[in-house]
């Protein structure tokens, strides 16, 4: 049940509201001062209040309401805060709104009108509060996520390139071939990089392979190796890329972009490191 708290010096309206919102399914606390209220306020659950402006006999000025809505919202800064009075200057009501009350109502009161703003602005409240624990779980995940992953420089902000970085983070514990698609210019050399970052070999070099830019006849060369002697110009024995000495990891980029008679190996040499 949500909770409200009414702080008036006349009993009679604490009386009223208590049992309009009673009648509502809401539970209103009362105190007649601004002491009591916010004490209130400190060892109970308040989700809205309801504020006279006005509690020493023949003040109409608003000065202890405007020192209470300031006390109400240095003790929580988010509480939606309703002030009620019958004498108030408009000057002091604007200068309470400007600061964040709510709303601002005038004695004696519209039932429909009160409700219908009581009830506006909890569902508001209930939507924040989900917001901000939302908020805070991603900046937990967040922050978490730096303290146990090396992001190799990353920089982002959306929800969903941290749900990446946690799963790319996630993979790279475990040794298996980890497969990276996207559209060019999407990040996945950034992506290959973190796995790397983050895996058992990240001790070792981290090799890329640009199968676009290789030139046809040197495809399988760079690919598989070569021996010395098998083209123009190989004086010496090539070692294939994926089984380089000391090796920990080795990228295939643009596999898509090298002309059709390559793809084929492109893809034989990635299941054959893939199942090394």
């Amino acid at each position: 049940m949500r909770s409200l708290l009414v702080i008036d010096d006349n009993p009679s309206v604490i009386e009223a509201l208590t049992t309009l919102f009673a009648l509502h399914d809401m539970r209103a606390l009362g105190a007649t001062n601004p002491r009591r209220g916010l004490e209130i306020l400190r060892t109970q659950r308040v989700d809205l209040v309801i504020a006279d402006m006005n509690f020493s006999t023949d003040t109409t000025a608003g000065d202890e309401g405007e020192a209470l809505f300031h006390a109400l919202r240095a003790q929580q800064p988010d509480l939606p805060v309703i002030l009620l009075t019958g004498w108030t200057h408009l000057d002091a009501a604007v200068r309470l709104v400007k600061a964040g009350a709510a709303d601002y109502l005038s004695k004696p009161w519209d039932d429909a009108h009160l409700l219908a703003t009581v009830e506006n602005l909890l569902e508001l409240a209930e939507a924040n509060h989900v917001l901000a624990e939302r908020r805070a779980a991603r900046s937990a995940r967040r922050a978490k996520l730096d303290a146990e992953c090396d992001l190799a420089g990353l920089v982002f902000a959306s929800e969903a390139m941290l749900r990446l970085l946690e799963m790319a983070c996630q993979v790279a514990r475990a040794a298996v071939p980890v497969l990276i698609t996207g559209p060019n210019g999407a990040g996945k050399e950034r992506i290959a990089a973190i796995v790397h970052a983050n895996s058992a070999v990240r001790a070792g070099p981290f090799v890329v392979v640009n199968c676009g830019a290789l030139p046809e006849n040197l495809l399988e060369a760079e690919l598989f190796g070569a021996e010395a002697g098998a083209y123009t110009g190989a004086t010496r024995a090539r070692a294939a890329a994926s089984s380089r000495p000391m090796l920990a990891r080795c990228f295939w980029t643009r596999s898509a972009t090298c002309r059709w008679p390559g793809r084929p190996s492109c893809c034989a040499c990635w299941r054959a490191a893939s199942s090394s």
